[in-house]
C-alpha cells in the first residue's frame, strides 16, 4: 500500500513504524474473513482493512471525524487478522498509533471523557480497585442489572508456600487480578512449589501498562512499564530469577511488547530488552514439567478450554495449556470458533457493552456445545465475561492443575 505521511508525523519514530506497517497491507482481504466485528455488523470499516484505509488517511493529513474514531473504538484489538495475515501486517501496533492520532484530534463527549477518566485511573491501581470492587460485591443486590453483571463473586486465594527452592521466577501480581481472582498466583505458586521453582512477588510491580495504553494514555502507559521494570530490576540484573512469569495473557502480551514499546527510550531501552525476553506466559514454563506432573496430579474431568486471543493471536501461544491439562488426565476440548475473541478485551466490555454481550453469547452457546462441565481460561478478564453469562464455573487452568495436585 503506497503512503505519503503528513509532515506531523513522517520522520518520526510511529510515523516510520506506521508507514512500514501500511506499505506491507497488499488489500487481500483475509483478514476480514475473521474479524468479530465485521462478523457482527458487516462494515467494511469494522473490519481490519477498513480500519487501515481510515488509519492510512488520518497519517496522511486528511480530517479526522467522530466516524473515523467511532470505527477504531470498535476494534477489540484481538489480533486475530494478524493470525490470519499472510503478509505478516502488524495490525495491532498500527491501530495503536493510529488511536493515539485520533484521541489527539477528536474530542469525546464529556460523560464519555469521564467513564474513559475513571477507567485509566481506577483500574490500573489496585489499592484503588479491589476496595471498588468488594464495596460493589457488598453492595451488588442493590445495583442495576448492567452493574451486577460486571461484578464477580468474591473470590479468595489459599495459602502461598513458604518453601525456598533453588530455581526462582519472578510473578506479575497485576492490578484486577488481585481482587477479582487471588487464587490464580496463589495456585500457580502452589504448582510450581510442589515441582521445585519458587513463584516471588516484586511488590512495587502493578499495572503492566496495557489499560492506560489501549485507552489512549499512552505516556501514562510508558510510566507504568517503568515502574516495573524498575520493580524487577535488581533480581533480573544478579540472575536471581530465571523467568518474569505472566498467568494473565493479556499482561503477558503487553510486557513482551516492553523493549518495542520503549526501544526510543536511552534510560529504559536496554533494560526493557531484558524484561521483555524474560517474560513467559505460565503455559510456556509449564510444558517442562508435564512428565512430573503425570506422576504427581490426576483429575477426571471434561473441560472446554477458551484460549484468550492475547494468547493465541498476541503472543501467538496455541496447543501449550491443552497439552499440561492432558497430562494430569483432563479431556479439554476447543469450542467451535475457538479463534474468535469472547467479547471482554480489557475495558472493551465496558466501553461497547451491546457488542460485547453479542460476542460473550456467542462463544458461550459454542463452549456449552462441548458438553464440558467447566471452562477454563488463561486471562481473568475473558474468564470473569464468561462466567457473567453462564452457571457453568469458570476459572484459570492453573487452579485445575492446582486441584489435581491436591
Amino acid at each position: 500500500m503506497q503512503t505519503n505521511l503528513a509532515d506531523f508525523i513522517k520522520n518520526t519514530p510511529e510515523g516510520e513504524e506506521a508507514d512500514a506497517i501500511l506499505r506491507a497491507c497488499v488489500h487481500c482481504g483475509f483478514c476480514t474473513a475473521t474479524c468479530p466485528t465485521y462478523q457482527l455488523l458487516g462494515d467494511e470499516l469494522d473490519g481490519p482493512r477498513g480500519r487501515i484505509y481510515l488509519i492510512k488517511q488520518v497519517l496522511e493529513g486528511a480530517p479526522v471525524t467522530v466516524k473515523t474514531q467511532t470505527h477504531l473504538d470498535r476494534c477489540l484489538t484481538c489480533r486475530n487478522c494478524e493470525t490470519t495475515c499472510p503478509s505478516g501486517v502488524k495490525y495491532g501496533r498500527l491501530i495503536d498509533i493510529g488511536r493515539k492520532v485520533v484521541e489527539q484530534r477528536v474530542q469525546r463527549p464529556l460523560a464519555e471523557r469521564l467513564k474513559r477518566l475513571v477507567l485509566k485511573e481506577a483500574l490500573p491501581r489496585k489499592a484503588v480497585f479491589t476496595p471498588a470492587l468488594r464495596a460493589g460485591q457488598l453492595f451488588r443486590p442493590l445495583l442495576s442489572p448492567a452493574l451486577q453483571d460486571k461484578i464477580p463473586a468474591r473470590k479468595s486465594a489459599g495459602a502461598w508456600p513458604s518453601r525456598q527452592h533453588a530455581r526462582k521466577m519472578l510473578v506479575l501480581e497485576g492490578c484486577a487480578q488481585p481482587g477479582m481472582a487471588p487464587n490464580i498466583n496463589a495456585a500457580a505458586a502452589r504448582v510450581l512449589d510442589a515441582l521445585g521453582v519458587q513463584l516471588m512477588v516484586a511488590p512495587r510491580a502493578g499495572c503492566c501498562g496495557a489499560v492506560r495504553h489501549h485507552l489512549n494514555d499512552q505516556d501514562a502507559a510508558l510510566d507504568d512499564m517503568r515502574r516495573n521494570i524498575d520493580a524487577w530490576w535488581p533480581q533480573v540484573s544478579d540472575g536471581a530469577v530465571e523467568a518474569i512469569v505472566m498467568t494473565a495473557s493479556g499482561c503477558g502480551v503487553m510486557v513482551k511488547e516492553y523493549g518495542h514499546l520503549l526501544a526510543h527510550d536511552a534510560g529504559y531501552a536496554d533494560k526493557a530488552q531484558r524484561i521483555s525476553a524474560l517474560t513467559r506466559d505460565l503455559s510456556e514454563i509449564m510444558p517442562e514439567f508435564e512428565t512430573e506432573l503425570a506422576r504427581k496430579a490426576s483429575i477426571t474431568e471434561r473441560v472446554a478450554y477458551h484460549p484468550p486471543c492475547t494468547l493465541q493471536h498476541g503472543q501467538q501461544i496455541r496447543g501449550k495449556v491443552e497439552g499440561v491439562l492432558r497430562a494430569v488426565g483432563v479431556d479439554v476440548v476447543l469450542c467451535a470458533e475457538s479463534h474468535l475473541c469472547c467479547g471482554s478485551a480489557g475495558t472493551y466490555s465496558l466501553l461497547q457493552p451491546e457488542l460485547s454481550l453479542q460476542l460473550r453469547d456467542r462463544k458461550l452457546a459454542n463452549l456449552a456445545d462441548t458438553g464440558a462441565t467447566t471452562i477454563v481460561s488463561a486471562n481473568v478478564g475473558c474468564s470473569a465475561h464468561l462466567q457473567s453469562g453462564t452457571e457453568t464455573p469458570v476459572m484459570h487452568w492453573i487452579e485445575l492443575v492446582d486441584r489435581a495436585l491436591l
